[in-house]
């Protein structure tokens, strides 16, 4: 898959494309269903299917006291790109002067000229250009002007709601792993290298895995998780634990994982993803190491009966 920063990146020999618009800050069942739409209608009309994105989100730009985390980083947003299908992305820096584009320059400058779009698929209600002036109605004009067909797709519903990335956001805010991977499709998961700890896991029977900060994938509530961490082919049990240590010293909010069973597993510098999924327990200060590895035992035991071990 090809990801282009700016439309100088793209070249010129460029195939005539499909294009879906969107933040893409998920890969939610909402966003699946655009990329399920820009695949047939790709494959039907001998067209490249390409997404066109954002960087940052919106609100950096037009609401900088409201900037909502993505569920997923950059690199996690590229792989399910790329596993869906889609051969390229336009990913824009959303400024001030792309804000203030008009919807007709907007569609000129980068799906008329840079992206040869003939087709372009968007969800139901979406807005573009200056103050959000542009809408599907618009599109269709400006399409019946420059040569391309637009098709609305309607949201995804789940129990009567739509599915969004704020809805992901919030079941993960309260630890419900298990809706925010129905909403998603699939398991919710960060991804980041393994940094040295204070290896205090290790002091007391339970080595783990600290991921770096700077890892991808939105974190759920501060609790214990029973998951997966996987490191190259491999796939190993794990419990995942978010937050900060409040037994031992207020640390920076962090996720470190324990691989169920297993000491002898290095990861230090590797890249790892972690799977969650479902949540045993909230986060606790316990009044002493005795008591706090009673309780990882016992949560040791819940995860491998929700893991099926």
């Amino acid at each position: 898959m090809n990801t282009w920063l700016k439309v100088s990146d793209i070249p010129s020999d460029l195939a005539e494309t499909a294009v879906t618009i969107g933040k893409f800050d998920a890969i939610h069942l909402g966003h699946q269903a655009l990329l399920a739409e820009l695949l047939d209608v790709a494959e039907d009309a001998m067209l490249a299917p390409v997404v066109l994105s954002f960087a940052n989100h919106p609100n950096s730009v037009l609401n900088p006291e409201n900037v909502p985390l993505p569920v997923i980083g950059p690199n996690q947003r590229a792989y399910l790109l790329e596993e869906a299908g889609v051969e390229g992305v336009l990913s824009l820096e959303f400024d001030a002067e792309l804000a203030g584009l008009s919807a007709e320059t907007f569609v000129t400058r980068y799906l008329v000229d840079a992206l040869k779009a003939k087709a372009v698929i968007v969800g139901q209600g979406f807005r573009f250009g200056a103050g959000g002036a542009g809408t599907v109605d618009t599109l269709r004009e400006l399409g019946s002007k420059h040569g391309f067909t637009v098709r609305e797709v309607a949201p995804v519903l789940l129990d009567g709601a739509v599915v969004s990335t704020t809805l992901v956001r919030n079941a993960l805010d309260a630890g419900d792993v298990v809706l925010a991977s129905e909403m998603l499709g699939r398991n919710h998961t960060t991804m980041g290298h393994i940094e040295h700890g204070l290896k205090i896991g290790r002091q007391i029977g339970f080595p783990t895995a600290n991921m770096e900060r700077s890892a991808e994938g939105y974190l759920p509530l501060d609790g214990v998780y029973a998951g997966w961490l996987y490191a190259g082919t491999e796939r190993y049990p794990a419990a995942l634990s978010v937050g900060i240590n409040e037994t031992f010293q207020a640390v920076p909010r962090l996720i470190e994982a324990h691989i169920l069973d297993r000491d002898d597993v290095d990861l230090y510098d590797k890249l790892v993803t972690l799977e969650y999924v479902d949540f045993v327990r909230a986060s606790a200060k316990f009044d002493g190491v005795e008591s706090l590895v009673a309780e990882i035992n016992r949560d040791l035991d819940k995860i491998r009966q929700r893991l099926g071990l």
